[in-house]
């Protein structure tokens, strides 16, 4: 008998269903605004696209830079708020930040070499003056936060991969001989100052500048730092945890109340080439030029176009007004990868508007050739005052008084594109007059569209992306996500 589904005709409507879903397009449509997180909205509804002039178009065979991944720091401080929470609560802050699939994905994380601005005191892993050979090199201090805090989080990601850079060497190190660059003396009226505990007692005259080398300018100095760098990858790769990248110092030029060390661009040129580069090399790491926290694309040029050192340079990161540098070193330096290392920290307030600036960085940043975008601070406790008085904002508010927490707006701005954006992705040319987006194609070919809202107005926006036109509607002061599979 021959079969035929005319025959049977509730086959026959369920092979036309098949046909029907198999075909529909599958999208997601997430939306945050100022007062309400998170919310998901009807999905998309495609509209005719003849003869139509779109606010927007997704070109999505104009593929740009990969992205390797979004990631935030480990910072002391971070640990120490989170560990005010009860276990359970903790363990789902921790989850939803780094579990892949189930909140911000992320992936790609910075930790301290030593102290840093938000660490509880300052401390290296070295203090013993004139100790060249490190003997009496240790981690211990790392041991009571750092080292918790990531294997926590390694718990939920055990593919989290970790770069590191320091904000200060062993103090010995130093011309000055101490840990901070700028004297707390001098500056007791500043606002970061004013009232607080924590003061570095640098004398006015031992002060470092932007433009000088406060590291000492030795052979013997240098190749024990390259040795410190060494000890501390084997010393946490001890532990299970492997460091992937390291960059020299932070913020070279910048001479702060906290840990730091101003260097030349000539000094981190001949500590990479000839000292901090082979180290590396020997323990396969590799070594990205920063933090670059200046708008001066010389200051990179120096290393990129020295032979000695720009063999070891597998890319360079930016934060601060470096991002004035990333579009001019992008454009001479197209295959170079590129990071934001530290997105800007904002003032403690954790409010709307500072959300919508870190938006507007990021886009800068990713429109400008970044692979990997870092946060700065995971967690503090409510008003995000370090121990050297500067208040900055975080992923996760923690209220010490009831030992509670909740995601800040700039939490959500983030993993608007984190949990969408996946390792791989391709970033997407977009025109049209409408610019305040993002988009990115995935490895699943699934695009996603990150688009803001930053009026006090309902936006009505056309959307075209291949043959496929969406009209959306977005509401005042919100950020949405289109998904499309």
């Amino acid at each position: 008998m021959k079969f035929s589904f005319l025959s049977y005709p509730l086959l026959w409507m369920l092979f036309c269903m098949a046909i029907f879903f198999s075909c529909t397009e599958k999208t997601e449509w997430i939306e945050t605004t100022m007062d309400q997180p998170w919310v998901k909205q009807s999905s998309l509804k495609q509209t005719t696209s003849k003869g139509e002039i779109f606010d927007v178009k997704i070109l999505t065979t104009d593929e740009q830079q990969t992205i390797d991944g979004f990631g935030t720091c480990f910072n002391e401080l971070g640990w120490t708020s989170l560990s005010l929470l009860k276990n359970e609560d903790r363990e789902k802050v921790m989850k939803e930040l780094f579990a892949p699939g189930i909140g911000a994905n992320l992936s790609v994380c910075r930790m301290p070499v030593g102290a840093n601005d938000f660490s509880l005191d300052w401390y290296s892993y070295n203090e013993t003056e004139g100790d060249f050979e490190m003997k009496n090199f240790s981690i211990a201090e790392d041991e009571k936060t750092l080292i918790p805090f990531i294997k926590n989080a390694q718990k939920y990601n055990p593919n989290i991969k970790l770069w590191a850079s320091p904000w200060c060497p062993p103090s010995w190190m130093k011309y000055n001989k101490n840990y901070a660059s700028r004297s707390s003396i001098l500056n007791q009226n500043s606002v970061r100052q004013k009232d607080h505990k924590y003061w570095n007692n640098l004398p006015a005259d031992k002060e470092g500048h932007e433009g000088t080398d406060m590291f000492i300018q030795e052979d013997k100095y240098f190749k024990s730092y390259a040795l410190y760098f060494s000890k501390f990858i084997d010393a946490y790769k001890a532990n299970g945890i492997n460091i992937f990248a390291v960059m020299p110092q932070n913020e070279f030029n910048s001479a702060q109340v906290f840990p730091s060390c101003c260097w030349t661009a000539a000094g981190l040129n001949k500590f990479i080439g000839s000292y901090l580069g082979p180290a590396m090399q020997d323990k396969n790491v590799d070594v990205y030029f920063g933090t670059m926290e200046r708008p001066t694309e010389l200051l990179v040029d120096t290393i990129l176009q020295d032979s000695k050192s720009n063999k070891y340079i597998k890319g360079v990161g930016f934060q601060w007004a470096g991002k004035e540098a990333i579009a001019g070193i992008h454009k001479r330096y197209p295959d170079l990868i590129l990071f934001q290392t530290e997105q800007e920290c904002g003032n403690g307030k954790n409010d709307w508007k500072g959300a919508m600036h870190s938006w507007d960085l990021m886009k800068h940043y990713l429109n400008n050739g970044v692979s990997v975008y870092d946060y700065w601070n995971t967690s503090l406790t409510k008003g995000g005052i370090s121990n050297w008085g500067w208040a900055q904002n975080s992923l996760v508010i923690v209220d010490a008084k009831t030992n509670t927490f909740k995601y800040s707006p700039e939490y959500y701005i983030m993993k608007h594109v984190s949990h969408f954006v996946l390792h791989g992705a391709k970033k997407l040319k977009a025109v049209g007059k409408y610019k305040d987006l993002l988009a990115f194609k995935n490895p699943d070919n699934s695009i996603a569209v990150i688009i803001a809202n930053q009026n006090s107005e309902n936006k009505l926006l056309s959307l075209n992306i291949d043959d496929k036109s969406y009209s959306v509607i977005l509401n005042p002061n919100s950020i949405n996500t289109l998904l499309i599979k």
